[in-house]
C-alpha cells in the first residue's frame, strides 16, 4: 500500500495491528500530535497527548519530580523517559512518544545548545528507545525534524512487528 505522508502509514499500521499511541511533548508544542491527527483514522489509534511545555506542567501532569528536573534539567534523557512512561500509563497505550529539547533561538547553554532534543519511543514490549539528537536549523525546522524522527521511528518498528 502506498501512502502520501508518513503519518498515514503510521495510522494504518497501528490500526492493522490493533495498537494505540499516546504522546507527551514539550519542545514540539503539540506538533507531533497535530501531524498524527491530520491523518484520517487517527481517532481509532491515537488516545491523546499532553503538551507539558513548562516545568510546572511536567510536574503536575506527568508526575515528574522537582528533584529530577532540578538535578537533570527538563532537557535530559531521564525526563524524556519519564514523560514517555507517564503518557503510556495515563492513556493505557501500547506505544508512547515523548520529546523534550531546546528549539531556540534562546534557552541554550554550552552543555545543551539549540537543537539538543531527547526523544523516547516506548514500545509495547516495555522497552524504551532514548535518543539524544543534535538538530540544526531554525526553531521550526528543529521542531519538525523532531516530530518526523519520532513518527518515522515508530513506523520502522511497526513494519517489523
Amino acid at each position: 500500500m502506498k501512502f502520501d505522508r508518513p503519518e498515514q502509514e503510521l495510522i494504518h499500521l497501528l490500526s492493522q495491528k490493533r495498537m494505540t499511541l499516546s504522546i507527551a511533548e514539550s519542545c514540539t508544542g503539540g506538533l507531533i500530535s497535530k501531524i498524527i491527527t491530520d491523518a484520517a483514522g487517527s481517532s481509532e489509534v491515537f488516545l491523546g497527548g499532553i503538551i507539558a511545555y513548562s516545568n510546572k506542567s511536567k510536574i503536575d501532569l506527568l508526575k515528574i519530580t522537582q528533584e529530577l528536573l532540578g538535578s537533570k534539567g527538563a532537557v535530559s534523557e531521564e525526563v524524556a523517559l519519564k514523560m514517555a512512561e507517564s503518557a503510556a500509563e495515563i492513556f493505557s497505550s501500547d506505544f508512547s512518544i515523548s520529546a523534550t529539547g531546546i528549539a531556540g533561538p534562546t534557552g541554550d547553554s554550552d552543555e545543551k545548545p539549540v537543537g539538543t532534543v531527547y526523544t523516547v519511543l516506548k514500545y509495547n514490549t516495555g522497552k524504551c528507545e532514548v535518543v539524544k539528537h543534535n538538530f540544526s536549523g531554525v526553531r521550526e525546522k528543529i521542531r519538525f525534524d523532531t516530530a518526523s524522527y519520532c513518527i518515522n521511528q515508530l513506523i520502522m518498528y511497526l513494519r517489523n512487528l
